[in-house]
């Protein structure tokens, strides 16, 4: 197979219009890790996290306060923040409820994250409680948080479709979106949980934001690649303005409480595409890629990225 990176490809061509740089949220070592069948220990995700460091991620979502019987991948967020206090990065850590923002203070985060769910049956099964009540609790995290001095990212789930109920009207998510940025987080991360959206369902929900007077700097999409969909996802993102995205290194991951989600939208798929169109975005495909391939080995499965195998085909034809 052809080293196509050793030859200069992909071809970069820009496009009119689209952002000339974007921020890659690195979810591999939290919403990547959560839902795999191995978990690993703390000092394997410390590695990884050092290794998308210096691969070039600028923000890499460390881990996840939550109680280990729910979410075992996760046990050790705190020791994992721990050992990363000397890293020039962006941490942000996942922090469902106030005991959880406070061993993740305690631990040293400066930034933060909390959950909502466009759809009351996710919102049970994911957050264990009812839409409203999710909110009150995601509230007061919020304000906990911002009265440290603590940066805070707002997620919103199945903003495009629910495994049990189905189609979701545009204007959950948007109003989601408002209340949280009310609080005053700092963005709001709109969720394709299970994969489901197609690339006009993206412009519709970013331009009923905007319509709403939300600004388009303020989102960022998290996208699921259970239909193949995730790529052209986010360029239709990129052409509505988005200029964050979430992406898991070796499209590691899926939904614990979510059984029909797959893995999220591959790093090394995303900054290939980037790359093509001429974005910057800071990071090394080709040392992503060989972070993929650790982290592959790690946990006793193939990638889903078809860049990092097809890259890796390339480096073992030399």
């Amino acid at each position: 197979m052809t080293d196509a990176l050793g030859l200069g490809l992909p071809m970069r061509r820009q496009r009119h219009g689209l952002p000339e740089r974007v921020t890659i949220w690195e979810v591999g070592p939290r919403d990547g890790l959560q839902a795999e069948a191995v978990a690993l220990g703390v000092d394997d995700r410390v590695d990884l996290i050092r290794r998308l460091a210096a691969a070039g991620a600028g923000v890499i979502e460390a881990g996840s306060f939550v109680r280990a019987d729910r979410v075992p991948q996760m046990a050790g967020s705190a020791e994992v923040l721990v050992a990363l206090s000397d890293l020039d990065v962006r941490l942000p850590v996942l922090t469902p409820n106030l005991r959880g923002l406070d061993d993740a203070v305690a631990a040293g985060a400066r930034e933060v994250a909390v959950f909502l769910s466009a759809t009351e049956r996710f919102s049970e099964a994911n957050l264990g409680a009812p839409k409203a009540a999710a909110e009150t609790a995601a509230e007061a995290v919020v304000r906990a948080a911002l009265a440290q001095g603590i940066r805070v990212r707002g997620y919103v789930s199945m903003v495009w479709g629910d495994p049990w109920e189905g189609p979701v009207e545009l204007g959950a998510s948007v109003e989601l979106s408002e209340r949280m940025l009310e609080w005053g987080v700092a963005e709001v991360s709109l969720g394709d949980t299970i994969g489901v959206a197609t690339p006009g369902a993206v412009s519709d929900v970013v331009g009923a934001h905007r319509d709403r007077g939300i600004a388009v700097d303020l989102l960022a999409l998290h996208m699921h690649d259970t239909y193949g969909q995730a790529l052209a996802n986010v360029y239709a993102g990129l052409e509505a303005g988005v200029s964050i995205f979430d992406s898991a290194v070796a499209g590691t991951g899926g939904c614990p409480f979510a059984k029909s989600a797959t893995g999220n939208l591959a790093t090394e798929d995303l900054l290939w595409m980037l790359d093509g169109l001429d974005i910057e975005h800071g990071m090394d495909l080709s040392a992503i890629a060989d972070t993929g391939s650790w982290l592959s080995a790690a946990l006793g499965r193939a990638t889903t990225s078809r860049v990092a195998k097809a890259i890796a085909g390339g480096k073992g034809a030399r």
